[in-house]
C-alpha cells in the first residue's frame, strides 16, 4: 500500500497539517510544533504563509484510514 500524505483529522490543532507531516514521517508532532514556532519566530512571516498554503494544498485525511473497521459476518458451521 502506497504511503500518502494528509492532513491529520485527529492529530490537529488548526487545520492538522503538521499532525499529517508527522504522520507521513513517523515522527513526534510535538517535536515539529516545536520546531515550525522557532522557525515562525526566526524567519518572520515565511512560514506561515507556507503553512496556509500546504493546507490548502494537502487534502485532508479521509474518514475511514484512521481506523478502518473490518466486518465480520458470523460463519454458519453446519
Amino acid at each position: 500500500m502506497q504511503k500518502k500524505l494528509y492532513r491529520s483529522r485527529t492529530d490537529r490543532k488548526l487545520f492538522g497539517v503538521i499532525g499529517g507531516i508527522a504522520k507521513y514521517f513517523n515522527v513526534d508532532a510535538t517535536i515539529l510544533r516545536i520546531i515550525y514556532v522557532l522557525l515562525s519566530i526566526f524567519v518572520i512571516g515565511c512560514p506561515i504563509i507556507i503553512y496556509l498554503i500546504v493546507a490548502l494544498v494537502i487534502p485532508e485525511e479521509p474518514e475511514n484510514t484512521e481506523y478502518q473497521q473490518v466486518n465480520y459476518e458470523p460463519v454458519d458451521k453446519n
